[in-house]
């Protein structure tokens, strides 16, 4: 069953067979795809983290450009504090105390080229092999723990696509992307007519009526199973109980307000041309969700994949597809219009770093409280190599202002996911794994 693009996703983490549950209820699969997971958005009466009621909330930002930069342009010359920025990243150089660059890191025996994005931060292994199953990303990793906190669990979006998603449910399912930020916009601050919101609590009472039917024909199923399938039942019983916590509170969220904000509806570009346009329309829409606390986590997919010849490029013409571009075969002509489009990203990163740091939360900012993770899972797109990725990570409470740099040959890289596992515990998270990971991140220390 597909899942419908406007429909945020609540996890459940099953693990009995789907095919085999369909034939015994043909309730169960359903249950993850009901209007009644559609969450709305508002802000939290408190910003609290169930680890430390009544405390600021702390967020990530995960971000992927899956055509990647030109290596020689992205990666800094010298180690720590002392590097010496490259020409990419001197157009960050205003928040270089607030960033760490990475060198040699990659997820392990992540490949295959261009279906390594949608394992950007999930970290599973050999997507373009073809028993490949994607397995849960850090986004809903966060959102099964934490995601009751907000009206929103999470956010998915994207650009230029609605197939290519970074998140991932506990059984690996993608969750289909918002590429139309005005629809999400109308989610997160426009109040709807006090009919539709009995509609909407009423779609989540007979949710929970679903659930205790669920529950009743899932119990018969573990006469003659055996110990493994017995174990797969019991999974899925706390999945049922995790996800009647959830329904209920969805339901409270209904009845709360959502936040008003002083600014006007996005206007989505009509043109997949105006990419640049809509990167920044997303950057603003996730923003805003952070600072209303509508969501704790936010993914962004940038399909530079499926994007046509970019238009509104200053001082720069560029006359084939970004895909194309990608594979220069170091062609003087392509390696320039690339190079203006990586600027174009460079730019829009500096721009959206300025704006959460504008943002006062307390004695922070908004960036001190959130995460922004940037990359790609191409390393060099031209040679279709997923090693020695381009990695940024900025804010979220970690010491920054550094060059963090491993081994940059093939299979020698340093584990990516380590970071993943970081970020988990800077939210709070105390997993002890995450995916490949072996341990967080050396070098990554928090404030």
């Amino acid at each position: 069953m597909k899942t419908p693009a406007s429909v945020p996703f609540v996890s459940t983490r099953q693990r009995l067979s789907r095919r085999h549950f369909l034939r015994a209820s043909g309730v169960a699969l359903s249950l993850p795809f009901l209007d009644v997971m559609r969450p709305t958005f508002a802000k939290a009466a408190e910003s609290s983290s169930p680890l430390a009621p009544g405390a600021k909330p702390r967020r990530m930002f995960a971000i992927n450009n899956n055509l990647g930069l030109l290596p020689r342009n992205f990666f800094p010359e010298g180690q720590e504090k002392d590097y010496k920025p490259s020409p990419y990243l001197a157009l960050l150089q205003e928040h270089r105390k607030d960033f760490t660059v990475f060198s040699g890191v990659s997820h392990p025996n992540v490949d295959g080229g261009h279906p390594a994005d949608v394992c950007f931060i999930t970290g599973a292994p050999h997507p373009g092999s073809g028993s490949f199953r994607n397995t849960i990303s850090l986004d809903q990793f966060i959102a099964e723990r934490i995601g009751i906190m907000t009206r929103f669990p999470s956010l998915t979006l994207s650009v230029n696509t609605r197939a290519r998603s970074l998140s991932c449910t506990g059984t690996g399912v993608a969750i289909p992307p918002e590429d139309k930020a005005s629809d999400v916009f109308k989610q997160l601050f426009l109040q709807g007519s006090q009919a539709e919101v009995d509609a909407q609590i009423l779609k989540l009472d007979t949710g929970r009526s679903i659930l205790d039917t669920v529950a009743v024909q899932a119990k018969s199923l573990e006469k003659g199973l055996g110990a493994q399938d017995r174990d797969r039942i019991d999974q899925y019983f706390t999945s049922v109980r995790d996800l009647e916590s959830r329904l209920k509170a969805s339901q409270g969220w209904e009845k709360k307000p959502k936040p008003v904000v002083n600014v006007p509806a996005p206007i989505d570009p009509t043109s997949p041309a105006a990419y640049m346009e809509k990167v920044k329309v997303m950057y603003d829409l996730a923003r805003l969700a952070f600072q209303s606390d509508s969501t704790r986590a936010v993914t962004l997919m940038l399909d530079s994949v499926s994007t046509p010849v970019v238009e509104g490029i200053k001082d720069t013409s560029i006359t084939e597809t970004y895909h194309n571009l990608s594979h220069h075969g170091k062609a003087d002509d392509k390696l320039a219009q690339l190079k203006a489009l990586d600027v174009g990203h460079m730019k829009l990163l500096a721009k959206m770093y300025g704006e959460f740091k504008s943002i006062s939360e307390g004695e922070e900012s908004l960036l001190d409280r959130t995460m922004i993770l940037y990359g790609s899972n191409f390393g060099d797109a031209n040679q279709h190599t997923c090693f020695n990725q381009p990695i940024l990570l900025a804010g979220g409470g970690f010491k920054h202002g550094q060059h963090l740099g491993f081994d940059r040959e093939h299979n020698r890289n340093y584990p990516l996911t380590n970071l993943l596992l970081s970020m988990l515990h800077r939210m709070g998270i105390e997993a002890d794994k995450f995916a490949t990971s072996t341990g967080t991140f050396r070098g990554m220390e928090m404030t």
